[in-house]
């Protein structure tokens, strides 16, 4: 790469060169990044230590909640030291690292997302075979399948966008290094890898929509035909969460990485990608907890384990 380019650093603007909205960044970012840290490692820490957590949905729960907390420490700490150091600079090598693992993260979320979409599939569809189907090697390997492929979409992706020479200018209108904005800055022909990103992106999300769309086709049918309103409810109370996770996070994303490029960017190009950056893992723990009686329940406990505790060394 460093023999295609002459460019060493990048420079992320941000969102405003004024010191007080660079202040309000930082505050509302650390109060973010703060939130989505505890709620996921709150979640992965109740998942692990309660047994009566330990079934197939808690499991990718978890494995989400770990992803999270990568997704979000992937751009969110840069653009906070950044904000209150007034520092905008990223090296060239830093900025290929930080998009790599970026997208590696998110990727592997979308599949993951897809394969608690097939769990709960088969618990509402299949209720008897669900218990063997979903063993802990088929967890373990399906988690590690989320992994891996993200890791393969993002060497494509990423290498496909740092093959381009960088002759400058080097200023990314953005708060992190994302394809579209780098893809502008290029001073080579970067049709034939906008073409080369759209085409994969499409398919690897063409595969995860399709999954999840299947299996939900199937989920509501089967519930639909439940007798009860009380099982009706839990069935789509398990879903739904899942649902607006899921269209939050493909919607936004594939709506800036498909939209043509615009020559001066905009409030917009700036605002979206907090959406399928930073929101998710925010939104997840209050979504997966408040919903869900199970967790709920466990954390009650801790709390009252804990009150106990206090009281008892008082």
């Amino acid at each position: 790469m460093t023999n295609q380019t002459s460019v060493n650093e990048f420079r992320l603007l941000g969102f405003s060169d004024i010191r007080e909205l660079q202040i309000l960044h930082f505050l509302v970012f650390l109060f973010v990044y703060v939130a989505a840290l505890m709620g996921n490692f709150l979640i992965i820490v109740l998942v692990t230590l309660d047994h009566h957590l330990h079934s197939p949905m808690y499991f990718f729960l978890k494995n989400m909640s770990f992803l999270d907390l990568c997704y979000i420490s992937a751009t969110v700490p840069k653009s906070i030291v950044n904000a209150i150091m007034q520092r905008h600079s990223i090296s060239f090598h830093s900025c290929f690292l930080q998009l790599f693992f970026f997208i590696t993260f998110g990727t592997a979320e979308l599949a993951l997302l897809t394969v608690m979409a097939y769990d709960r599939y088969l618990a509402i569809c299949i209720p008897l075979r669900y218990r063997t189907v979903m063993n802990s090697r088929a967890c373990n390997q399906m988690a590690a399948g989320s992994w891996l492929s993200g890791a393969l979409y993002s060497v494509l992706h990423v290498g496909n966008s740092f093959s381009l020479p960088f002759c400058g200018p080097n200023f990314v209108h953005q708060f992190f290094c994302d394809i579209p904005p780098l893809l502008q800055l290029s001073c080579s022909d970067t049709q034939p890898n906008k073409v080369h990103n759209i085409v994969l992106a499409l398919c690897y999300g063409f595969i995860c929509f399709t999954f999840i769309f299947v299996s939900y086709v199937h989920i509501f049918k089967t519930v639909v035909r439940i007798p009860s309103a009380g099982g009706r409810y839990k069935a789509f109370s398990t879903c739904l969460p899942h649902l607006i996770v899921v269209s939050l996070f493909i919607g936004t994303g594939f709506f800036m990485y498909m939209k043509p490029n615009s020559r001066s960017p905009s409030t917009q190009d700036m605002l979206v990608p907090v959406l399928y950056a930073v929101v998710p893992p925010v939104l997840n723990p209050i979504i997966y907890s408040l919903r869900n009686k199970e967790i709920k329940a466990e954390l009650r406990q801790v709390k009252r384990q804990g009150w106990n505790m206090a009281t008892y060394f008082r």
